[in-house]
């Protein structure tokens, strides 16, 4: 009936406490579940904890990359290979309450909609630079896109399963699900929370990847950026038209100077704008040469609810 996806990469120190609050929730709700957890690739005891956890637990499920694939991969590994009515995405970091995974439950279930996203009420426990920024990528993405998106939604939700088969079958890679989910136009509400402070470890989001992620949504979602790029184009012609056009007039009446400066000037500005319009067209033409290549976006090495003994590993899968 719910499937409960956690992508997890190095999490040693916060598993424990993730499984100690997630477990008792999803045995109250008195529904059937499986909790789906992507080892992305983890360099510590991470794997070591899950198969401890797994002895104790039958309804958890294992599915381990063979390298570090990125979160949005994790979570499309996960939303893949599950099982339920109903799917969750949530990180382990107890930032976002499992407790809340009932009340997103309920919702779906009164209100017969596809998706419940979890809209995050105070977020004071961030740091004001996460804050800022966070909020910046959604205003820009609510411009640039188009897309009705909350600047406090994140990546805890729960779909249908109609919902998660739609996405599974998009073709699109580098995906970025909380901007894939609103534009499928699934009949949605939202559950409010208290975000919380990170139990333990480490953020595995940093400053480098939460710039990686913004290209991908703007250019994954947006072609502004390319019409942005012809307008500039467009301008720099104009402007040296004008130029021209007073170079000829100086020139007629005898005005020239030396013009070095103005020279150096224009040439500097105009560089600059080519070279802006240039990395623009890269990003679009990098991602089409990406997708044409159709490499997989990440190998499941494991699967425990598909492999025989504890331990024992199933041939590498290429996926999607």
């Amino acid at each position: 009936m719910l499937s409960v996806v956690v992508p997890m990469y190095n999490e040693e120190d916060v598993l424990p406490l993730f499984v100690e609050r997630l477990r008792p929730v999803l045995d109250d709700m008195t529904v059937g579940y499986e909790v789906i957890v992507v080892d992305d690739g983890s360099t510590d005891n991470t794997p070591v904890l899950l198969q401890r956890a797994l002895r104790d637990w039958p309804g958890l499920r294992i599915v381990r990359l063979r390298a570090n694939s990125g979160h949005q991969a994790a979570i499309s590994a996960g939303l893949q290979r599950s099982l339920g009515d109903w799917v969750v995405t949530i990180d382990a970091d107890l930032q976002d309450p499992p407790e809340t995974i009932a009340r997103m439950y309920g919702a779906a279930v009164a209100q017969n909609v596809d998706v419940v996203y979890g809209v995050r009420t105070d977020r004071t426990t961030d740091s004001a630079f996460k804050r800022h920024t966070a909020g910046a990528f959604y205003r820009l993405m609510r411009r640039l896109a188009k897309l009705d998106i909350s600047q406090d939604a994140g990546d805890f939700r729960m779909m249908s399963r109609s919902t998660v088969d739609a996405i599974v079958a998009l073709p699109e890679h580098n995906r970025v699900l909380r901007l894939v989910v609103p534009t499928l136009g699934f009949p949605s509400t939202t559950v409010e929370y208290r975000r919380d402070a990170r139990a333990a470890g480490e953020s595995k989001y940093p400053l480098s990847k939460m710039i990686r992620l913004t290209l991908d949504s703007i250019t994954g979602f947006s072609q502004a950026p390319l019409r942005f790029a012809t307008w500039f184009s467009l301008f720099g012609f104009v402007v040296a038209a004008l130029v021209l056009v007073y170079v000829v007039w100086s020139k007629l009446n005898g005005g020239t100077t030396s013009g070095w400066a103005s020279t150096v000037v224009i040439l500097a500005v105009f560089s600059g704008l080519q070279l802006l319009c240039l990395g623009i067209l890269g990003e679009y033409v990098g991602r089409t040469y990406t997708a044409l290549q159709q490499r997989p976006s990440y190998y499941v090495a494991y699967d425990s609810d598909h492999t025989g003994p504890l331990g024992s590993a199933e041939t590498d899968e290429p996926v999607d």
